[in-house]
């Protein structure tokens, strides 16, 4: 069943040819080989370019296992570009399985007209190190699992409600379109966090305490939507498995999952006064799948799930995404009372901005003034946006609020244009 990731795809089409290796990075199994060896090269061979142009190794096929030595890839693709007249693409999958790997994709760059793309998913392969790497010559597309839209695209025939809810149960991983029972939706969701996730990690870190490992990713997915912070976090080990672990160890087991790319933090940040607050903070699994198969699909809490859909949707987006905090100053008995409002999202491009509130439920008026009224504390003039998990009309309030269902936010392309 093929999808089509028009918005991966258009990133990379923008970036033929500008001079950087282009890095596709991304949780294991989200589609970044699909994207790479099927949609771009098929985009390739439709623009002209002949097959014998297109150097495509998967390096974690047994086949090539001997490739994964970087002296003996380099010498293979060098012989492979010495037969190709002219400008040549080269697509290397899972490239983090070369040792060595930076200076090889390098030297790869001092050869005549090639453009090089590169994917790698795991901790070996970190996102924040990428323009280091590579010397500042390396461009990174993020891929991530599939948003609500590209998974309906694949049930053009059934209902947007039903896909919806299976949507919030399982998440977007690609591979769950082609199983077809929710039995085995789960199976598969269960075995990809324990026998690929976890055994990555492990297989490429010193983990010392691997059950250590799956209490933190099971106390994570647990904070989904809250705010929380080592301490909390290492209080909620203590007290659920009697372990006491010190924070730098803690620290860096939570540093493991994001850069596996399983879970992103994301900041508390001042409106006002314009800065970061570094107390607390929240952890969104990167798919809610993944989170709620390793809870055995106990904690379906639609609210929490709803608000990390809609995190996950404007990362996809390539939005900037943090959590808004403003101060509301009241009057009681005569004393003046402070209160730090939380704004869901403050999502920023470039110089547009927009705040955004997360409400699965609004049964009544009371409910609505309680979601918007953090909107009013802001003076600025970008749009707020409140979305419900409700099937209302899509419209603006008096005070210019739009509100719109979850479904039609998902699914409008241009609401952040």
């Amino acid at each position: 069943m093929e999808v089509s990731r028009d918005r991966y795809l258009e990133k990379l089409i923008q970036r033929e040819w500008n001079g950087s290796v282009k890095i596709i990075t991304g949780i294991r199994r989200c589609g970044k080989s699909y994207l790479l060896f099927k949609l771009f090269r098929n985009h390739l061979i439709s623009s002209g370019v002949s097959d014998d142009r297109i150097i495509s190794i998967a390096l974690d096929d047994y086949a090539n296992k001997h490739l994964r030595s970087p002296d003996v890839l380099y010498e293979h693709v060098v012989s492979l570009r010495n037969d190709i007249e002219g400008p040549c693409y080269l697509l290397l999958d899972e490239i983090q399985l070369v040792d060595g790997f930076t200076d090889v994709v390098n030297g790869f760059r001092h050869l005549s007209e090639i453009d090089i793309y590169v994917t790698g998913s795991n901790s070996k392969f970190l996102s924040s190190d990428i323009l280091t790497e590579f010397r500042g010559r390396g461009d990174e597309i993020r891929v991530h699992p599939l948003s609500f839209s590209e998974y309906l695209s694949a049930y053009p025939d059934r209902d947007v409600a039903s896909v919806w809810k299976e949507y919030m149960v399982y998440g977007g991983m690609p591979e769950l379109l082609n199983r077809n029972t929710e039995e085995n939706k789960a199976n598969y969701l269960k075995a990809l966090v324990d026998e690929t996730y976890f055994k990555d990690i492990r297989d490429r870190n010193d983990v010392r305490m691997p059950s250590m490992l799956e209490n933190i990713f099971d106390v994570l997915c647990s904070y989904t939507g809250s705010l929380t912070n080592p301490v909390k976090i290492r209080n909620t080990i203590r007290t659920v498995y009697g372990i006491d672990l010190s924070i730098n160890t803690l620290d860096r087991y939570l540093q493991l999952m994001e850069d596996s790319f399983l879970f992103e933090k994301v900041q508390r940040y001042d409106i006002k006064r314009r800065k970061y607050l570094g107390a607390l903070y929240k952890f969104y699994p990167a798919d809610v799948g993944l989170r709620n198969a390793r809870s055995n699909f106990r904690q379906i809490e639609v609210s929490h799930l709803m608000e990390n859909i809609i995190y996950n949707e404007l990362r996809s987006r390539g939005l900037s995404v943090d959590i808004g905090v403003q101060e509301s100053r009241t009057m009681k008995d005569g004393e003046t009372e402070y209160k730090q409002l939380e704004i869901d999202f403050v999502v920023n491009r470039a110089d547009s901005r927009w705040y955004i509130q997360s409400a699965y439920s609004i049964p009544d008026r009371d409910k609505e003034e309680q979601e918007i009224r953090p909107f009013r504390t802001i003076k600025d003039g970008f749009q707020r946006v409140l979305v419900v998990g409700d099937d209302v009309p899509r419209h603006h309030n008096d005070e210019g609020v739009l509100i719109i269902g979850i479904r039609e936010f998902l699914l409008d392309g241009g609401l952040f244009d």
